[in-house]
């Protein structure tokens, strides 16, 4: 992947630039991608304190001379954020912060709509009344017709982005991407424990496929859209040619020395809740537009009733705080 490191450089020097979820994989190489191009100031903004004091204490040996705020607290809680901004003032925020696990979610699908809707519905909200200039949304390939609710709750992020960004002077943006290269609990990292214990490596399907990226690819990319984004933006990262994740499983196990199927099994255990044997990065409908770079499309934007969505959103809301059962069927009428 090759940027426009320029571009993004005038973007961000200069600027205080805020980092939700700044400790997770994505959130952390935003972090060191940031802090290379001398900002004002960098706030670290994460509810988790270890991942969010390694970053800390990376970038203060990498760049001690840039100035970074790690802050810990929730995308959740409207006091907190309140703070922050008049403390901080930041101009431009990344907004990686969110729950993403995909099993994890269907069990837990009250927190998934807590944490990744109302928390961004929260976060834009205030960031409009901070006049903030850019407010960056990290979206999903699963936010695309999705099958789980984790997709869905991306998807309602881009939703809220979209009138969010109708209806203040923000610009709003979101950047949709596919699996990313060892990020905490995905694939690679799993396969690599399993074959470290002896096997068996275990992938949901044979014929299962998954779009990968480095992580400081995808996070070049998302600082690059930042720069084009003029507001309303859904950007979609081309992902390259998709991977059988039963071929990357069996390669990982060859490249550590082993036969499968013969040292170490390879054993199918069935989609999970919610899983796609395919996910797509774009809906059908959205057709695409070409940017500067070649890597990154724009989608069309989401057609929704801005009053309507408000109103299903508060309902959501009220839901999601009574621990209601049925909060799926409320977000599949919500879901556009």
């Amino acid at each position: 992947v090759v940027v426009d490191n320029d571009g993004i450089h005038s973007f961000l020097q200069g600027k205080v630039v805020m980092v939700t979820g700044g400790g997770g994989s994505i959130g952390s190489e935003l972090c060191r991608q940031i802090a290379r191009e001398d900002p004002k100031l960098l706030i670290i903004f994460d509810i988790y304190e270890n991942n969010a004091y390694d970053i800390q204490q990376e970038l203060k040996r990498k760049y001690p001379y840039v100035r970074v705020e790690t802050l810990i607290g929730s995308v959740r809680n409207t006091n907190r954020l309140h703070y922050v901004f008049q403390t901080y003032h930041p101009e431009i925020i990344y907004h990686a912060a969110a729950h993403k696990h995909v099993p994890l979610m269907e069990e837990s699908p009250n927190e998934a709509i807590k944490n990744n809707v109302l928390g961004t519905l929260k976060l834009s909200r205030i960031a409009a009344e901070y006049h903030v200039k850019k407010f960056v949304l990290i979206s999903t390939d699963k936010a695309v017709n999705p099958t789980n609710i984790m997709g869905a709750s991306k998807r309602l992020c881009e939703m809220v982005i979209q009138m969010m960004n109708r209806q203040t002077e923000t610009d709003f943006v979101a950047v949709r991407f596919g699996n990313v290269l060892g990020s905490n609990g995905s694939v690679i990292p799993l396969f690599k424990k399993q074959i470290e214990d002896g096997g068996p490596v275990t992938v949901t399907d044979k014929r299962i496929i998954r779009y990968f990226m480095t992580i400081p690819e995808a996070v070049s990319l998302v600082l690059l859209a930042g720069t084009y984004a003029n507001g309303g933006e859904i950007f979609v990262l081309d992902m390259g040619e998709p991977v059988k994740i039963d071929t990357m499983a069996r390669n990982m196990i060859r490249l550590s020395g082993f036969e499968p199927d013969v040292d170490i099994k390879v054993v199918y255990t069935g989609l999970r809740p919610g899983e796609k044997l395919y996910e797509e990065l774009l809906m059908k409908e959205e057709g695409m537009q070409d940017t500067a770079n070649r890597l990154i499309h724009i989608g069309k934007p989401i057609e929704m009733d801005d009053e309507q969505f408000r109103q299903q959103l508060e309902r959501l809301d009220k839901a999601c705080k009574a621990a209601v059962s049925n909060i799926k069927d409320i977000v599949a009428e919500t879901v556009q």
